[in-house]
Parts: structure tokens; C-alpha cells; sequence
């Protein structure tokens, strides 16, 4: 079971590793025009992508994964991913910038995450009154990345489209 949970997690970390190099590429490949143009939908433009995911890995989840490494049952708090993108402002960031920046980000955390061992998988905390573990942690990341990598296709799809 353990090395099974370890390969598990060791695998959930490539996959996280990758997503930096993914949104890199999709704001190289994209005409800097389209950058701030917004999904059909009204989800986030390309540059509004690599702003927010990059604030919620060094807010959230950087601190997060310390704080549950740190504490015996850190109370986590909510990333306001909206608000935060209005107040600061994402359409007028640069998408590059935003980009090296959300893979350092991620770079620190795989590093912090790469030391863990079962015990700390286990670790808990309190996230929106639900008990989650280090390891809930991780797939909720993966989650999310995952959720983002789509929505970036469509925005890619209508910019070549």
C-alpha cells in the first residue's frame, strides 16, 4: 500500500510539473491580440490563466501545503480567485511574466512536495469545514490544473479557430 500510495503521488507530481511548461507554451503560441480576449463564456482570458494560477499557487496552495506540514490541524482559507483577478487587475498584467512566474511557484512547491512521506500525506487540515489531507491537497491541485488546461484549449481553439 505505501508504495503504492507513493507511486501515486510521485506520478500526481509529474503531472502537476508539467502545467507550467503547458501554459508557457499556450501564451508563446497565442497572437499577443488574443491574450486578454475572453472565452465565449466569459471565463478567464489567457493572461487572467497564468495571473490567477500563479497567486493561488504562492497564496494558496505554497501556503496551504506549509501550513498542514507545519500544524497539526491548520484551518486553511479560500482562495478568492474572482475578486483577487478584478483587484488586481489580470487583463493588464503581462502574460509571460505571469507565466515564468507560476512556474517558479510550482517549482517551490514540487520541491516542498517532493520531501513528503507517507506520514506527511496523512497530515490534515480544515478546508471550507471538510477535513482534507496532504494527499487530498495534491489531487485537489491536480483538479484544478486540469480544469484550467481546458478551458486554456478553448481559448487556443478560438483564437486559431
Amino acid at each position: 500500500m505505501l508504495a503504492t500510495r507513493q507511486s501515486a503521488i510521485g506520478a500526481a507530481l509529474e503531472r502537476l510539473a508539467a502545467m507550467p511548461a503547458y501554459v508557457q507554451s499556450a501564451i508563446a503560441s497565442m497572437p499577443a491580440a488574443s491574450l486578454t480576449a475572453r472565452a465565449p463564456d466569459g471565463s478567464f482570458a489567457l493572461v487572467e490563466q497564468a495571473c490567477h494560477l500563479r497567486d493561488l499557487e504562492r497564496e494558496g496552495y505554497l501556503v496551504r501545503a506549509r501550513r498542514m506540514l507545519a500544524e497539526p490541524l491548520a484551518e486553511l482559507v479560500p482562495f478568492e480567485g474572482d475578486v483577487v483577478a478584478r483587484e488586481r487587475d489580470y487583463l493588464a498584467q503581462d502574460a509571460p511574466a505571469a507565466g515564468r512566474d507560476f512556474a517558479a511557484a510550482r517549482s517551490e512547491l514540487l520541491a516542498l512536495l517532493a520531501g513528503v512521506d507517507e506520514a506527511d500525506l496523512a497530515r490534515a487540515a480544515m478546508f471550507e469545514g471538510r477535513r482534507i489531507t496532504l494527499a487530498g491537497l495534491v489531487a485537489m491541485i491536480e483538479e484544478h490544473d486540469h480544469g484550467h488546461r481546458a478551458e486554456i484549449e478553448r481559448l487556443l481553439a478560438a483564437a486559431t479557430g
